[in-house]
């Protein structure tokens, strides 16, 4: 069975982005991370700067826990 990948929350800084899924997959939980930024220009206005990070469905509610703890 297959399973999709859910938005957990989503930031504009790229620093707090990584640091969340550090934590996230030390715990075993993978992480995928979704950014509209054009690389070469550090434009961070609005949705061109969103950086979304997404977890299976079934690791959701365990990814919820492991933020609320943080």
């Amino acid at each position: 069975m297959e399973h999709k990948w859910v938005e957990l929350t989503v930031t504009t800084d790229e620093m707090e982005a990584e640091m969340i899924k550090d934590l996230l997959e030390s715990g075993g939980i993978p992480v995928v991370l979704r950014s509209g930024k054009v690389r070469p220009y550090p434009v961070s206005i609005g949705r061109m700067g969103e950086i979304k990070l997404l977890v299976r469905d079934i690791d959701l509610e365990a990814a919820e826990a492991v933020i609320k703890q943080a």
